[in-house]
């Protein structure tokens, strides 16, 4: 069998089996037009770009079009309400990232429960992030900057983008963890991080694989550990911090897909039985990959239940380092 009947038959029983066994007739000819992906973020971002990745691949197999809706603002409140004002048909959907796990510790008075207002259908995509310094800072190990640390506390920067994003969370939980107090420098995005870690401004930066390619790629940083799980394999001899004494350490960039709850339980099984083969499609990963993306389609039982491990872990890590929006 060869890799384009492969995915054939892969995409045929994606979008068949998950209908056709439950019956649901009023769900049998969906889609009948075209979709809406309500994004959280800006055209032309990582958690953007893995959407219209995605996407593009999928309506392919649905038959029917995705539109892209970039809808910011609000610390992604405003996508999300525009996809809880919406009919719950499987016509529309929210592409949203961290904004799920911190807002609710970090926002008063929101208009409705994260945890019970949305149905997580799949995560599209992670990105690792990682631990580098300056080129002439004294480590090359996370021992070693552990050392250097703990003998200038309280002077070593540290530049994540932005305040209480996913990055100043992996910052705050490694520095409780480790017993350090470095200086934070929260940035705007990624690339205002690597800018001042080229030009030595910083010490050091907790930023993504992608963000730090051109820092390293001139010889004006060094990457210490990812903060994954898993090994990256764009750069598989970097270790983990779960590898170099902090077991479980699992902090990372990730966006995913999620539908308004009460929307069909069939079509969202659908949905992510097509995103699934779509994201270990070969375009998909031509163009993530390259990205330092890890596309992941998982199921929605798998989703929903790292959810609420990580929600766990963000709220426990926020509420202990005393981080806030500002």
């Amino acid at each position: 069998m060869t890799r384009g009947t492969t995915r054939r038959a892969m995409l045929g029983a994606a979008l068949a089996s998950p209908i056709l066994s439950r019956g649901a007739a009023a769900q049998a000819d969906w889609p009948a037009r075209p979709m809406r992906w309500v994004v959280a973020f800006a055209a032309g971002g990582a958690a953007d770009t893995a959407a219209r990745a995605l996407a593009a691949d999928m309506q392919d197999a649905l038959g029917q079009s995705i539109v892209i809706e970039n809808r910011t603002g609000g610390n992604a409140v405003i996508a999300a309400n525009a996809l809880l004002q919406s009919p719950r048909d499987g016509y529309t959907f929210l592409v949203d990232a961290a904004n799920q796990l911190t807002n609710p510790v970090l926002m008063r008075d929101l208009p409705f429960d994260y945890a019970t207002a949305f149905m997580p259908i799949t995560q599209i995509s992670a990105f690792p992030q990682v631990l580098a310094v300056k080129t002439d800072f004294p480590a090359r190990t996370v021992a070693e900057f552990i050392e250097v640390a703990k003998t200038r506390p309280g002077t070593v920067s540290v530049g994540t983008p932005p305040a209480a994003g996913m990055a100043h969370l992996a910052l705050a939980s490694f520095e409780r963890r480790a017993g350090l107090r470095l200086v934070h420098s929260p940035y705007r995005g990624g690339a205002d991080a690597a800018r001042d870690i080229m030009a030595g401004v910083i010490d050091a930066a907790l930023i993504t694989t992608s963000s730090i390619r051109a820092p390293v790629a001139a010889g004006k940083a060094r990457v210490l550990a990812v903060t994954s799980l898993q090994r990256v394999p764009s750069i598989p001899d970097v270790p983990t911090l779960a590898e170099s004494g902090f077991p479980g350490f699992d902090l990372n960039d990730w966006n995913g897909l999620f539908a308004g709850a009460g929307t069909p339980r069939a079509i969202v099984e659908r949905v992510a039985a097509v995103a699934a083969v779509s994201a270990r499609s070969a375009a998909v990963r031509a163009r993530m990959d390259p990205a330092g993306a890890v596309m992941v389609g998982n199921s929605p039982e798998e989703f929903s239940n790292w959810l609420v491990g990580q929600r766990r872990l963000a709220t426990e890590v926020i509420r202990e380092a005393g981080i806030t929006l500002g």
